[in-house]
Parts: C-alpha cells; sequence; structure tokens
C-alpha cells in the first residue's frame, strides 16, 4: 500500500513509520518535523553491502553519499553497518570527524574544493581525494609537499553516458561542471600530467552519470567504459589502477508510477560487466566503490506538517497550506519532483481529494507538489510527506528566518531527537 517498508497503519487508522504512530509523533514533538526509521536505513545499508560482498568476492566499498542526509548519527550508523562514506565539502568532512567515522574510509569530492578543506582532508588523514580537475592537482601536490605528506587520488571521469534524468541531476555527460572527459581526450591528458606529481599517488577513476535512474543499461555502460579506461591508461603509462568507483543515482519510488529496481540487482547486473571487461583487457579485478546516499536514506524518512488552512478556488484548485514549505523541502521548486502525501490520521482511507500542498513561505512558487491525491483534509490535520529522508534536511534553509525542523529517529518503537531543532535564537546567533 505504502512506497516505503517502514510505513504502515495500525487500528487507529492512523499513519506508523517503525511501528510508531504519526500523529502521537506529531503531537510529542511539533511540526514540521523530519522523522527517520533507523530499521529501514540499516536494512538498506546492509543490503548493498551484502551484495557488493557477493558479487565482488568482498572485494568492494559502500561508500555512503553524505550530501544526501549529513548529521553524526547517520555517520554512526554507516561506521556500525560497515560503510565508508564520501564527503563533498569540508561541512560535512567535519562532521564526520567528529562522530567519529574512521577517516582513512572517507572519499572527499568536490569540483572546486578550497585550498583549506584539501588542508583540512591531509590532517584528518582522509583515505582518497576524489580528484576533479588540474588546478585542485597542483593545489594538492603543493599541499603535501609542504605538509610532508603523499595522498591517494581518484579522478572523476565524465563517461559521456546520458543517464535520462532531470537536466539538474545529469552528471555524465560532457557538458558538466564536474570532472574531466574521455570523449574529447581531457581525461588522457590529465594522467599525463598528474602523474609527474611526485606527492600524488593515482589509485582509480570515478563517475556518476545522474540521480534517480530506473534503468540498468546506464550502470552497465558506466562500468564498461571506465574499465575500458582504466586499461588504456595502464596500456599508455603503466599504471595500474586499483579502484574504480562507480557512483550512485539509484532511484526510488517516489510515487506510486516510480519503477525502481532492486538495489543489489544493480549490483549483480553491473558486476557481470565488470568482470567480463576485466578478462578481455587481462586485467585484475578492481575494488569497487559504489555511492548510494538517498536510496538508503531517503524510503526512511517523512516529514510532518500541520495543516493550517485549506483555500478553495472554485473551478481552479485547492490549497492546502502547510506549517512548513521549501525551507524545509525544496526540491519541487527546484526539480518539480513528485511526492506522495497522505492525512496521517486517515492514512487507510483512499484518497479523494485533489490539491495543491502549499507550504507558508512567502513565494507563490513555494509547493510541495500540485495535484497531490490525498484523504479529506482539513484544517489542523496531521499531513505526511514520504520519502524526505534525502536532500531535504541537507537542503533545508531558513529562507523567511523560519527555523529548520528537528530529525527524530525511530528504532525498536521508540523514538529520539538526532538533530535538535533550531530557535529564533539560533538564527540570530552570527548576527552582529
Amino acid at each position: 500500500m505504502f512506497i516505503s517498508e517502514c510505513l504502515n497503519v495500525n487500528s487507529e487508522n492512523h499513519l506508523t513509520i517503525g511501528g510508531v504512530d504519526t500523529v502521537s509523533i506529531a503531537k510529542q514533538y511539533g511540526t514540521p518535523l523530519y522523522v527517520m526509521d533507523e530499521g529501514e536505513i540499516r536494512k538498506n545499508c546492509r543490503t548493498y553491502k551484502n551484495a557488493i560482498d557477493a558479487y565482488y568476492g568482498g572485494k568492494g566499498l559502500i561508500l555512503y553519499a553524505s550530501k544526501a542526509f549529513s548529521c553524526k548519527e547517520i555517520y554512526r550508523i554507516a561506521a556500525e553497518e560497515g560503510l565508508g562514506v564520501d564527503v563533498v565539502s569540508g561541512g560535512e568532512m567535519y562532521t564526520a570527524y567528529k562522530a567519529g567515522f574512521p577517516m582513512d574510509k572517507v572519499y572527499f569530492h568536490g569540483n572546486n574544493k578550497t585550498e583549506a578543506e584539501l588542508r583540512m582532508a591531509l590532517e584528518y588523514g582522509v583515505g582518497c581525494i576524489v580528484a576533479d580537475n588540474l588546478d585542485e592537482i597542483e593545489t594538492l601536490d603543493a599541499l603535501c609537499a609542504q605538509m610532508g605528506k603523499t595522498v591517494s587520488v581518484i579522478v572523476r571521469i565524465k563517461p559521456g553516458i546520458d543517464a535520462h534524468t532531470h537536466d539538474f541531476i545529469r552528471t555524465g555527460q560532457i557538458d558538466s561542471k564536474f570532472g574531466v572527459a574521455l570523449e574529447n581526450g581531457e581525461a588522457m591528458d590529465f594522467f599525463e600530467k598528474a602523474l609527474l606529481k611526485k606527492n600524488i599517488k593515482m589509485v582509480g577513476i570515478h563517475c556518476h552519470i545522474g540521480s534517480q535512474i530506473f534503468d540498468l543499461a546506464p550502470f552497465e555502460e558506466a562500468g564498461s567504459v571506465m574499465l575500458n579506461f582504466m586499461a588504456d591508461v595502464r596500456d599508455r603509462f603503466g599504471l595500474e589502477m586499483t579502484k574504480l568507483n562507480l557512483g550512485g543515482g539509484f532511484g526510488i519510488k517516489y510515487v506510486e508510477g516510480d519503477t525502481p529496481i532492486a538495489y543489489d540487482a544493480y549490483i549483480c547486473a553491473v558486476s557481470e560487466v565488470i568482470k567480463k571487461t576485466a578478462a578481455e583487457r587481462n586485467m585484475p579485478m578492481p575494488e569497487i566503490l559504489m555511492e548510494p546516499g538517498r536510496s538508503i536514506v531517503a524510503p526512511a524518512g517523512i516529514t510532518l506538517y500541520t495543516v493550517g488552512n485549506v483555500k478553495e478556488i472554485k473551478d481552479v484548485r485547492t490549497y492546502v497550506s502547510i506549517d512548513g514549505g521549501m525551507g524545509d523541502n525544496p526540491r519541487y521548486i527546484l526539480y518539480n519532483a513528485d511526492y506522495t502525501a497522505l492525512v496521517a490520521s486517515k492514512a487507510g482511507d483512499k484518497p479523494s481529494m485533489k490539491i495543491t500542498l502549499a507550504g507558508k513561505c512567502c513565494e507563490s512558487g513555494d509547493l510541495i507538489g500540485e495535484g497531490m491525491d490525498i484523504q479529506p483534509v482539513e484544517k489542523g490535520d496531521i499531513v505526511a510527506v514520504l520519502a524526505t529522508g534525502a536532500y531535504n534536511y541537507s537542503m533545508a534553509s531558513n529562507y523567511n528566518r523560519i527555523p529548520r525542523p528537528a530529525v527524530v529517529m525511530v528504532r525498536d518503537g521508540e523514538t529520539r531527537v538526532v538533530v535538535k531543532a533550531e530557535t529564533y535564537d539560533d538564527i540570530l546567533k552570527n548576527d552582529m
């Protein structure tokens, strides 16, 4: 019935997450509120880890993509589940460090890492830098020389693959701000110059072709293209690289029409391509890295809101206004992202209204969705928006000086706060 396995309906017809009544959660903690099921997160971590262990003989590592949802608690969970993490900023790196995450299992990404961030990575002992461009290599080599260090680097490659996603989340094609391209020879030129640096150890390559992908073919093609390029680099420069990072982008179910493939099916299918290509090119199997983020946490999260008013514009639409909006979920205004919403106290009932779910920010575009089917809804109801565990808290802002909501984690029928709600004083704390 629901798009996530951690959701259900109890005897009172209320939505539950991890077996806990969401109406009661909203009453206890207030709204708006992010709620996440720890059991679902851990189950998804294990699905990926078990698959990469099975299909690559244990020669691989799942890296949780921090940008999906970053806080100290998620790094503790990732560490306990045997995952590495990727980080894309000093802030994410610092959070992982303060959470006690093993820094040798951290991979640092980004198209414009600052010198301060690179220095931090070297000081913290980050396991690998994912280099984006030659300017970064120059800076990194100079920093290593100053600090008396060497660093392992994998290079972000644009494999020229169209993953058929929204333009803002397509990253594998040549016209992307990320990485160096294969089809114009840029990637091979990169290696020719980077291999001259004395303080940098080139250990592998990386690609990421996009997000929210429902098709196996782009991942299979990326695996073949990337491994063949590793072989080409070996043949030209004599460099045997040991790591191949195939990124993430595995789609999830936001609405009934979405048809994601089972997560382990991606890994199984790509492993066959990798093994075949390695044999054809007479290469040892590299260590395979993958970066699922959204698919680990998005299905495990919901956002709870309280309805402030219902405004019917005759023959036009019905606006249902909630006490959150683009400040806690900007994805609709960014991507026209689809979501499923329901009335938490009527979760088992059939939807019978079509609404526009509107936020409280002073923007006409502050919407969570349009043409959404929902149960009969009225002022004071709790509305749950589903599959918000990724890119909601992490993209949240204080637009209109609205505090960001708390994050509550559910485990074994109990709830706890893992990120406190902001206060007005929090918003003012940096004002002079």
